[in-house]
């Protein structure tokens, strides 16, 4: 196997992405991977100074639309923003925590979660079918990637039910929506990162180089957290000629965590 074929199988440049929640963490790991792998890449979160500094540091084509996608406006104003171009990627990445303690009261946090965790991914990837249908064809589809978590493999020892679940809900509705938009040349599928640095994870991982993984997060290939490299590789094989039949699977990024450990 040639060194050109083997470029040329993950070569993902001139396509356009979206990615939501993507100026931090994950989000913004997948949206320096794309970019650098030569992808037109539009950021989406809901700051704006946020959002501008992220375009400045990516570069080239890069867009972005500062908006809440937990609400109707905010779909709409990415809709409205990104307009008839074809989109060929949407990464819904964008995600929340808030524990959600058995012994406590009320519905709000865990309808929080839900909310923009699982149903904004879904009210998004609907809004933008239009866009999706134009950036697909037959032998490269245009990729739907939803970012779920390892959460949504087995329980942990968090009372953080809400998110779990949404997470658990993210993986079977990218099976769901997997076979239903196959029939529109698109693929679904989602990814289940572990330990990754982020916002959602700094109460277990501080932010400097000598930081120690917790033991429960320890993987079987190393006690690291995840890298741009773990996560942009995954989502640039889904999204390349590599991963053009694949739809409607859960790949979990994690070194092993939930998979054999």
């Amino acid at each position: 196997m040639s060194a050109a074929y083997t470029a040329g199988l993950f070569d993902v440049a001139g396509k356009r992405a979206l990615v939501t929640g993507a100026t931090s963490g994950i989000g913004r790991m997948i949206a320096r991977g794309l970019a650098q792998a030569g992808v037109e890449v539009w950021v989406v979160a809901r700051g704006a100074a946020d959002v501008d500094a992220i375009v400045a540091e990516l570069g080239g084509n890069a867009q972005g639309v500062a908006a809440d996608i937990a609400t109707d406006d905010g779909i709409a104003r990415v809709a409205e923003a990104l307009g008839e171009r074809p989109l060929h990627i949407l990464v819904n990445n964008a995600g929340t925590d808030r524990t959600t303690p058995l012994d406590a009261d009320g519905r709000g946090d865990f309808d929080a979660v839900l909310n923009l965790n699982l149903t904004a991914p879904f009210l998004l990837t609907r809004k933008l079918l239009p866009q999706l249908e134009s950036g697909a064809s037959p032998g490269d589809p245009a990729r739907v990637i939803n970012i779920a978590s390892i959460a949504a493999l087995n329980p942990g020892h968090l009372e953080n039910f809400a998110y779990a679940s949404s997470k658990s809900g993210v993986a079977m509705m990218s099976r769901h929506l997997g076979r239903h938009l196959a029939k529109r040349n698109i693929s679904c599928n989602a990814i289940a990162p572990g330990l990754f640095p982020s916002r959602l994870t700094e109460q277990f991982l501080g932010m400097g180089a000598d930081d120690e993984v917790p033991k429960a997060f320890v993987s079987p290939l190393g006690a690291r957290a995840g890298e741009m490299d773990d996560i942009a590789g995954a989502v640039i094989y889904l999204s390349s000629r590599a991963g053009a039949w694949v739809t409607g699977v859960l790949l979990p990024v994690s070194g092993g965590i939930s998979t054999v450990s």
